[in-house]
C-alpha cells in the first residue's frame, strides 16, 4: 500500500513541509531509510541523520527547525514517536488477518468460540474454554480447561495457559510464555524434605495487557495472581504466585517478582530487577536496572542499587565508591603522618 504525505498528515492532523504528493510504501529507521520510506525523528541524538537520510517522508515534532534545506518531506506533529506508533498500528491492522480453525487443532465440543477466530495447527483447547470474538490462537498453543480468553486477544505460537485462567480483551501473549503454572509453594518438613502446597488459584490478565516471550506468570496458591489493565511485561520475566501488578506498569526483561508482592500503578521497572516477596511498591515508582528490593517503596520514589535506595543518594554514594582507592590511600598517608608525629613526640 502507498500513502502520500498529504494522506499521512491528514490522518495525524499534522503539518507538511515539502512535497505533499510524495509517496511512501514502507517504514524504516532514519539512518537506514531508502526512497519510498517513511521514517521519524524523536530522539535529538539522531538529528544529524535527517540531513542525509534517503527517506521520502520524516515525522518530526512541531518544534523542529532544520538548519539547512532537506531532501525529505516533513510531516510535523505534536509527538513524532506516538504518531509513528499510531501509524504502525494502523498498518498492522490493514494486513490480512488469519481466520478459521485448522483441522489439525484439537477443539472439544464443550468449548465456546466467538466470531472470526483463528486456531492454528496442533493447538489444543481444553474443556469448557471460552474464546471471544476475533481471538487468535497460533500453532502449538495449549489452553487449559475452563479458561476464558476475551475478544481481540492474540496468543502466539507455543503459549501455554493452564486451567481456570482469565485473559481480558485486546491482550497479546508472545511465544513461549506460560500463564498459570504452579506457584513455588513448598512446606519444610521435620526430615528436611519439602511437601508441595497445592496451588489452587489462577491468573487474571485484565484488558490491554502484553506479555513478552518466555515470560512466566504463576497461578496463585489461593485467589488470583493479577496483572491489571494496560500492563506491559517484557521477555523473560518471572511473576510469582499471588503477585499483583498495577495498571499501566511497564517492566523490562529478566525481572523477578517474588510471591505476594504488590506493585503499584504507572511504575517503570528496569531489567534484571529483583523484588522480594510480601512487599509493596507504591504507584509511580521508578526502579533502575539490576536493583534489588528487600523492603517496600513509597509512591513516586526513584530508586536504584542492591539493596535499592533513593536514586540521588545512590549517585552521591557511588561517586565516593569510585574514589574509594584514592580515599584509602589518603587515610593510609594520614595514618603514617600521625605515626611519625607520635614517634617524634615519644
Amino acid at each position: 500500500m502507498e500513502f502520500t504525505a498529504r494522506q499521512i498528515a491528514d490522518y495525524l492532523k499534522g503539518e507538511i513541509e515539502g512535497d505533499p504528493d510524495v509517496k511512501v510504501h514502507t517504514v524504516s529507521k532514519i539512518e537506514e531509510a531508502q526512497g519510498g520510506s517513511l521514517s521519524f525523528l524523536a530522539n535529538p541524538a539522531y538529528t544529524p541523520w535527517i540531513y542525509k537520510t534517503n527517506a521520502s517522508i520524516v515525522l518530526v515534532n512541531k518544534d523542529f527547525r532544520p538548519e539547512i534545506p532537506l531532501r525529505c518531506t516533513l510531516v510535523k506533529v505534536d509527538n513524532a514517536y506516538n504518531a509513528l506508533a499510531g501509524l504502525l498500528s494502523l498498518y498492522k491492522k490493514s494486513l490480512p488477518q488469519k481466520q478459521g480453525i485448522s483441522s489439525l487443532a484439537s477443539v472439544p465440543e464443550s468449548a465456546k468460540t466467538g466470531k472470526d477466530i483463528y486456531i492454528g495447527e496442533f493447538a489444543v483447547i481444553g474443556e469448557n474454554v471460552f474464546l471471544g470474538d476475533n481471538v487468535k490462537i497460533y500453532p502449538h498453543c495449549y489452553i487449559g480447561d475452563n479458561t476464558v480468553i476475551k475478544d481481540n486477544s492474540t496468543l502466539y505460537a507455543g503459549v501455554k495457559v493452564y486451567d481456570q485462567c482469565i485473559i481480558g480483551q485486546d491482550c497479546t501473549i508472545h511465544s513461549g510464555a506460560v500463564i498459570g503454572a504452579d506457584g513455588f509453594g513448598f512446606a519444610p518438613q521435620s526430615d528436611n524434605n519439602y511437601m508441595k502446597i497445592a496451588q489452587i488459584g489462577n491468573v487474571i490478565l485484565e484488558d490491554h495487557v502484553e506479555i513478552g516471550a518466555n515470560t512466566t506468570i504463576d497461578r496463585a496458591t489461593m485467589g488470583s495472581t493479577v496483572i491489571q489493565k494496560g500492563v506491559k511485561l517484557d521477555n523473560l520475566i518471572q511473576v510469582a504466585h499471588n503477585v499483583v501488578v498495577g495498571e499501566n506498569t511497564v517492566i523490562a526483561a529478566q525481572t523477578g517478582i517474588a510471591g505476594s508482592s504488590k506493585v503499584g500503578k504507572n511504575c517503570m521497572i528496569g531489567g534484571q530487577v529483583g523484588i522480594s516477596g510480601h512487599i509493596s511498591v507504591g504507584d509511580e515508582v521508578k526502579i533502575a536496572a539490576q536493583s534489588g528490593l528487600s523492603s517496600g517503596v513509597k509512591k513516586g520514589k526513584i530508586i536504584m542499587g542492591a539493596p535499592a535506595f533513593d536514586h540521588d543518594k545512590y549517585i552521591k554514594a557511588y561517586i565516593h565508591f569510585r574514589n574509594l582507592e584514592k580515599l584509602v590511600k589518603r587515610i593510609d598517608d594520614l595514618e603514617k603522618q600521625v605515626d611519625n608525629l607520635i614517634g617524634k613526640d615519644a
